[in-house]
């Protein structure tokens, strides 16, 4: 898959199949982070992977968006070290090199933002120092879904249209 596809093909998915994501697959898309750049190649990352069911249930359970994480075989904590001044955004390139790995790999991801964060250290002994960037959910997408699944994605259809902006409306030459 080319990355221009694997861009146009990438969605935010939190409908998954009860089925393990492949060591494999698993290492193919931590790789990916791992190449990714950052400021003056600091690296200022760590991720951990989370494929225990009880523990997802902890994390999701204190989420208002998030609650489907208990369903997603593996959820991904990218965590960065704020000593360094652009941990967020290095943490984030590679996380999203990461998602993109995941889409060409058949996969489906999703990014967290609601989570909390005392509570996702305290439970994945995360040094008080370091900072929880994002989690990013991973897994088989689920399709089918139940009649009053449907009924509410045509809801929120109509309320939040999908498509994107063009071009012409956030390009800015030279000043904004």
């Amino acid at each position: 898959m080319k990355v221009e596809e694997a861009i146009k093909k990438r969605r935010s998915v939190r409908k998954y199949l009860d089925k393990k994501v492949e060591k494999e697959k698993i290492l193919k898309i931590l790789e990916a982070g791992r190449l990714a750049p950052s400021a003056m190649n600091k690296q200022p990352w760590d991720f951990i992977i989370v494929q225990d069911q009880k523990t997802r249930e902890k994390i999701a359970k204190d989420t208002f968006f998030a609650r489907f994480l208990d369903q997603a075989p593996l959820v991904i904590v990218g965590v960065g070290d704020p000593q360094l001044k652009y941990y967020k955004i290095d943490v984030s390139i590679a996380l999203q090199n990461m998602v993109l790995q995941a889409t060409e790999l058949g996969l489906g991801s999703c990014w967290i933002g609601d989570f909390r964060e005392e509570k996702v250290k305290k439970l994945l002994n995360i040094p008080k120092k370091k900072k929880i960037v994002c989690l990013i959910s991973v897994g088989y997408q689920r399709l089918e879904r139940t009649k009053k699944e449907e009924v509410l994605r045509k809801i929120s259809r109509k309320l939040v249209p999908r498509n994107k902006k063009p071009l012409k409306e956030i390009i800015h030459w030279e000043k904004y």
